[in-house]
């Protein structure tokens, strides 16, 4: 990932799930909706994601009772398979999510530009819980 004159915020976890099961949740469609999103009153409907360098992705991310909503979306630009993933997301910031195989554990690291319009902390925060969301739906 090119260095970029944002700040960067950095989340991780380690999942307790061989790289195989974590590379199919973090990547299949049907996988993504279950995880997607940062508390419970949250959901993700939809998700498409065509993972290749050049492919593009997009998940809706929405309240459950509808009052707000959002796309979140990018294109792919490195993709090497239970290793890297890096992206562009629609808004231009770049994200770069590292996995790596621990045994029968997986550290997820994902490294991100912030966005002008909300503090740091909150950012971290919430990229943090979809993150753990991710994790607990992994492990169950």
């Amino acid at each position: 990932m090119e260095a970029s004159n944002k700040t960067q915020v950095t989340v991780e976890a380690t999942i307790k799930a061989h790289i195989d099961k974590v590379w199919k949740y973090w990547n299949e469609p049907e996988h993504i909706v279950e995880w997607a999103f940062a508390s419970p009153d949250w959901h993700a409907p939809r998700a498409e994601n065509d993972l290749r360098v050049g492919g593009k992705f997009e998940t809706r991310m929405e309240a459950k009772d509808g009052s707000f909503g959002f796309d979140f979306g990018g294109e792919y630009t490195q993709v090497v398979k239970h290793e890297v993933i890096e992206y562009i997301m629609s808004d231009g910031r770049q994200v770069k999510t590292v996995f790596t195989p621990q045994g029968e554990e997986t550290k997820i690291v994902t490294v991100f530009d912030a966005e002008d319009t909300n503090p740091i902390e909150m950012q971290q925060a919430g990229w943090q819980a979809i993150l753990e969301n991710f994790k607990k739906l992994v492990e169950a």
